[in-house]
C-alpha cells in the first residue's frame, strides 16, 4: 500500500479520483495540492464528510512532492511542463521510490518522465462519472512493478471499471469514454426537450431521458448483442421508432458522432 498519495490539481477529475482513493482505503495520507488553495480545502472538507477520520492534508506542490510514495499529476496537459518544472527539484532529490500517475490526455508516458525526471509512471485516463462510482478508468505503467500496478488499480476501483489498456490506445479510449459523457448529456437533453415538445413535464421527461439511457446501456453490457441489433428489436415493421430512425440517418447522426470522436481525438494529440 501507497503510505502517502498526494494529487497535484483538484478539479473534477481529480476530486473524482481523489474520492475513490479515500473511498478505498488503500493510504495512510492524502495530501491535496491545488493553485487555488481554497478548491484544495474545499475538497478536504467533502472527503472529510464521507470518511470523517481520514488524515488529509491540504499542501502545497512542493510538499506533495517531497512527501508522498504516489502522486496523481491532475492538471491540463498545457499547465503540466510548468507544474513539473516548479516541482522538479524535489522529486530528483528523493532517495526513496516514488510513482507518478497522470490523467493528462495527449501526453505520453516518456513525454513525463523525460519533463519529471521520474521513472516509474502511469498513466490514466478516467471520465466523470468516476465522480459517482459509474466511471471507466483506463491505465498502462512503464517502470513500474506489477505490484504497483495492482495497488493504483486497487485504490481506483470504487470509482467503477477499471481495464488495462496499451499505451497507443489510450488517446482513442479517452475520447470514447472520457469525452462522450458530455455527448449522451446533449443526447439525453435533446430527447427531453422533444418530450416537453410533445407535453411531457420536463422534470418527467429529464427522468425518463436518463433511465432510458441507463438501461439501454446495460442492454449492450448484458445481452451481447450488437447495438445494431438491439436498435432492430425495437423498431416494429410500420412504427413510430424506424420513422425517427430515418430522420436521424438523413440528418447524419451517426456520421455526426463519428467525426465528433475523430475531432476530439485530433485535438487531444495536438494537445499533447
Amino acid at each position: 500500500m501507497f503510505q502517502n498519495i498526494g494529487f497535484i490539481g483538484t478539479g473534477n477529475m481529480g476530486s473524482a479520483v481523489a474520492t475513490a482513493v479515500l473511498k478505498s482505503g488503500r493510504f495512510g495520507t492524502l495530501y491535496l495540492a491545488n493553485r487555488t488553495r481554497s478548491k484544495a480545502e474545499e475538497l478536504r472538507s467533502l472527503l472529510l464528510k464521507i470518511k470523517a477520520d481520514a488524515d488529509i492534508r491540504v499542501a502545497e506542490n512542493a510538499e506533495v512532492a517531497q512527501n508522498c510514495n504516489l502522486i496523481f499529476l491532475c492538471v491540463k496537459p498545457q499547465m503540466m511542463k510548468d507544474m513539473l518544472d516548479g516541482i522538479r527539484a524535489q522529486l530528483t532529490a528523493r532517495r526513496d521510490r516514488l510513482v507518478l500517475c497522470t490523467m493528462a490526455g495527449g501526453m505520453s508516458i516518456d513525454t513525463l518522465i523525460q519533463m519529471s525526471g521520474i521513472q516509474p509512471m502511469i498513466r490514466i485516463m478516467p471520465n466523470t462519472p468516476a465522480g459517482i462510482g459509474a466511471g471507466i478508468i483506463q491505465y498502462c505503467g512503464k517502470n513500474v512493478t506489477d505490484q504497483e500496478l495492482l495497488e493504483v488499480r486497487e485504490a481506483l476501483k470504487p470509482a467503477g471499471a477499471v481495464v488495462p489498456l496499451e499505451e497507443r490506445l489510450i488517446d482513442a479510449a479517452s475520447c470514447v469514454s472520457g469525452c462522450g459523457p458530455a455527448w449522451a448529456y446533449m443526447f439525453a437533453e435533446a430527447l427531453a426537450d422533444g418530450g416537453v415538445a410533445c407535453g411531457l413535464p420536463r422534470e418527467q421527461a429529464l427522468a425518463f431521458a436518463a433511465g432510458m439511457m441507463r438501461g439501454a446501456a446495460e442492454m449492450i453490457d448484458q445481452s451481447y448483442q450488437h447495438p445494431g441489433a438491439l436498435k432492430d428489436a425495437v423498431c416494429s415493421p410500420g412504427g413510430a421508432t424506424i420513422q425517427g430512425v430515418r430522420v436521424l440517418e438523413e440528418r447524419g447522426f451517426r456520421g455526426a458522432v463519428m467525426d465528433a470522436v475523430i475531432a476530439a481525438y485530433e485535438k487531444t494529440i495536438k494537445m499533447g
